[in-house]
């Protein structure tokens, strides 16, 4: 199927879209190849392929929440100017 600028031009105007008047026709031939595109989807026997499964309808793999590391914070801290319990001190940026 091929599209005219003149088709572009209507679909643009029900998008509510602006298009150059020098745009159409580059974009009418590019919209015209994604239609050949899919008209060759389209055509492919899918008969017998079972449908891939929905991301919404898949389930999470959840882990058990344990401890895998070891606390290294006084280690990971050492080299802060200033810490307080365990926390970075940082000089106040917002009055």
């Amino acid at each position: 199927m091929a599209l005219t600028p003149e088709d572009v031009k209507q679909f643009a105007h029900l998008a509510r879209l602006g298009i150059d008047q020098r745009e159409l026709e580059p974009l009418a031939a590019d919209l015209s190849k994604l239609l050949v595109l899919v008209e060759h989807l389209q055509a492919v026997d899918t008969t017998g392929v079972e449908p891939m499964a929905h991301p919404a309808s898949a389930s999470l793999q959840l882990r058990d929440d344990v401890v895998t590391e070891t606390d290294q914070r006084e280690t990971l801290q050492a080299p802060a100017p200033h810490t307080q319990d365990g926390y970075f001190l940082v000089p106040r940026v917002i009055e």
